[in-house]
């Protein structure tokens, strides 16, 4: 892509003032860091005006594309027309209404009420929240290898030791074990399992509280911890647990929402979870800071008589950006494309699993899709130093891809749900010529 002008500071330049003013904690990817300046569709372009495919969308916020035409016009129209910019809760927005009902009816059933947010890491806050003041209780369980946001409640909830600090609070939480299939902390397999961890939830529960609990959450696929598919039936064991104990569900869409998985807008609602609080955010706004907390009514009354309030809560902009989106993941079919794709990536990369030694298993739903590597298949011993070089070479064939995991040795894929099947081809492609250099260097 041609770019019409240039960044108004080198990649040097940036760097030098990350290094010097950023928290130290603010990390970058690869070696030699990427300086994005444009993005259109599945592509975007370093200042140099390098192009590289996006598949990771951002970091799993990129939905309908960058820079889709008509949310383009959406937004140059509402300026144009002098829209307001701010208007918080304690004016009204018809973009807000208007967004508020339309996810509404995408919910599943009983979820009427609807409160929005500026990130993911803010909806679940609200939904601790709401579930201890509901239920009268305070501890939530959480799982191993969990990610639910970087701020104080939600990192108090995390099951990654990277991720959270010293002085990190984590009264009133307890982490239930993993349901991570590929490492069944159990040593079961697919046809011995029992669900033995969501059985363990309730033993969490007994031997870790007083018996009652205010929330359970889980992202229905584990995004940072290396997406981490349970067994559909892990979830039906576990609400049974969690509403037994007196506790309200909490699943975390921040990642798996808006379409991501190929099924539904809500992958809750496909899977038939029998949820009490849905968190969405990332690809609910394209890239727009605007997250959501979906309710069922009893926990919302519950609230009746506090105030609860944020400066940037659904403002107009991000609203009709939210909206748009959704709108352009319906219109063109963006659902279908999601789980045609990604059912055809999976496929690929089960083809390369059998030519490369190093991918020890390859998972996910829809264009949320894992690659966990592996020094031996028999010892599973991760693949860290392996994993990174993996992303310099693809990044090197124009190629981005995101990692994750507790010990950073999963690939992780998450391209806009408008890919087609061209790109897809060129996603294998690169991964496997990035997999042959990867091995000739060894």
């Amino acid at each position: 892509m041609e770019l019409k002008g240039k960044s108004k500071s080198t990649s040097n330049e940036v760097y030098e003032v990350r290094k010097n003013h950023f928290l130290p904690t603010a990390f970058l990817y690869y070696k030699t860091p990427l300086q994005l300046v444009k993005g259109k569709g599945c592509y975007v372009y370093d200042e140099k005006g390098n192009e590289y495919l996006d598949a990771i969308g951002g970091i799993v916020c990129i939905s309908a594309g960058h820079n889709h035409p008509r949310i383009k016009e959406v937004l140059i129209e509402m300026l144009k027309d002098d829209e307001i910019q701010h208007t918080s809760t304690i004016y009204m927005n018809h973009h807000v209404a208007e967004l508020t009902k339309k996810i509404i009816s995408e919910a599943p059933k009983g979820f009427n009420k609807c409160s929005f947010t500026n990130s993911g890491s803010e909806a679940n806050e609200l939904a601790f929240m709401a579930a201890r003041h509901a239920t009268g209780e305070t501890i939530v369980i959480n799982l191993r290898h969990g990610y639910h946001g970087g701020t104080s409640g939600t990192l108090a909830n995390c099951g990654h030791n990277t991720w959270r600090f010293k002085a990190q609070p984590v009264a009133s939480v307890s982490s239930a074990l993993e349901p991570y299939c590929y490492r069944c902390p159990f040593n079961q397999k697919p046809d011995s399992c029992h669900l033995e961890c969501a059985k363990n939830v309730e033993t969490t529960i007994q031997t870790s509280t007083h018996g009652k609990i205010a929330a359970f959450i889980a992202e229905p696929v584990m995004g940072v911890g290396g997406v981490i598919k349970p067994p559909d039936e892990y979830f039906h064991e576990v609400t049974k647990i969690v509403h037994r104990y007196g506790g309200k569900y909490i699943s975390d869409e921040v990642q798996t929402g808006s379409g991501r998985c190929g099924e539904t807008l809500f992958l809750t609602k496909e899977l038939k979870i029998d949820a009490d609080i849905i968190t969405t955010a990332k690809g609910f706004g394209n890239g727009a800071p605007i997250g959501a907390v979906l309710m069922k009514d009893d926990i919302a009354e519950s609230m009746s008589g506090k105030l609860y309030f944020n400066t940037f809560a659904g403002d107009p902009y991000q609203a009709r950006q939210a909206l748009t989106t959704i709108e352009i993941i319906e219109e063109e079919k963006l659902i279908p494309n999601a789980k045609e794709m990604g059912n055809y990536l999976l496929n690929g990369l089960k083809d390369l699993m059998k030519k490369h030694e190093i991918i020890g298993d390859v998972r996910g739903r829809g264009l949320l899709i894992g690659i966990e590597l592996v020094k031996d298949r028999e010892t599973k011993e991760y693949a860290k130093e392996e994993t990174a070089e993996m992303m310099e070479l693809a990044k090197e064939r124009g190629l981005l891809i995101g990692k994750g995991g507790l010990f950073g040795n999963i690939l992780r894929i998450a391209p806009p749900l408008s890919i087609n099947k061209k790109q897809a081809e060129k996603i294998l492609s690169i991964l496997d010529e990035s997999f042959s250099n990867l091995k000739n260097q060894g």
